[in-house]
């Protein structure tokens, strides 16, 4: 049987492709009548270039306001890049660490070791003063323990994005300058 012709050069050019007609030109954001009063700043260079210090601080904000915003992730986490000199796309494209197929589970694990960090002593108390009604289970037992494992695990993917990230920079700019070097030799 003959081996299938591999097709991720054409899926990698198409999703190019599709990804150069999505994202919004420099002018469309200038001109854009809500980022009109904060364009200058928005568009500042540091913000948008790809740089050894600003693509982590891009991540490890992106898993942050991915985790911790429902709502308006990218718009919040390309604010939050401003003070913090993030860069921006390596922000809002973080974001997307929780979509409707990742936030379920997160969810689920951020109860389970909100719980496990609060400590089964204080969820049984709390369970015996109050009534064993759904809202006072979701504000007083549940809601403490899943945001106290949101917050862990938040924390804990920002360190990882952010090193990860450093890491894998550095790695990238290591072998460029070991082809560069093996380029010169020859």
């Amino acid at each position: 049987m003959a081996d299938p012709a591999p097709k991720s050069p054409e899926a990698a050019s198409r999703f190019r492709r599709w990804l150069d007609k999505a994202t919004p030109s420099r002018e469309s954001v200038e001109t854009n009548r809500w980022l009109r009063p904060v364009a200058n700043r928005v568009m500042h260079s540091a913000l948008w270039r790809f740089t050894r210090r600003s693509v982590p601080r891009g991540v490890a904000l992106g898993m942050v306001t991915g985790v911790l915003v429902p709502m308006g992730q990218i718009p919040a986490s390309a604010v939050l890049a401003l003070p913090l000199r993030a860069n921006i796309p390596a922000a809002a494209a973080t974001t997307f660490v929780t979509n409707p197929f990742t936030t379920p589970p997160l969810w689920v694990a951020a109860y389970w070791l909100g719980s496990w960090m609060i400590g089964p002593g204080e969820a049984a108390a709390q369970a015996q003063v109050i009534e064993r009604s759904w809202s006072d289970w979701l504000f007083h037992q549940a809601g403490p323990a899943t945001l106290t494992g949101l917050v862990t695990i938040t924390a804990a993917l920002a360190v990882l994005g952010y090193f990860g990230t450093a890491l894998a920079w550095r790695l990238w700019i290591g072998r460029k300058w070991k082809r560069r070097a093996a380029a010169r030799a020859a």
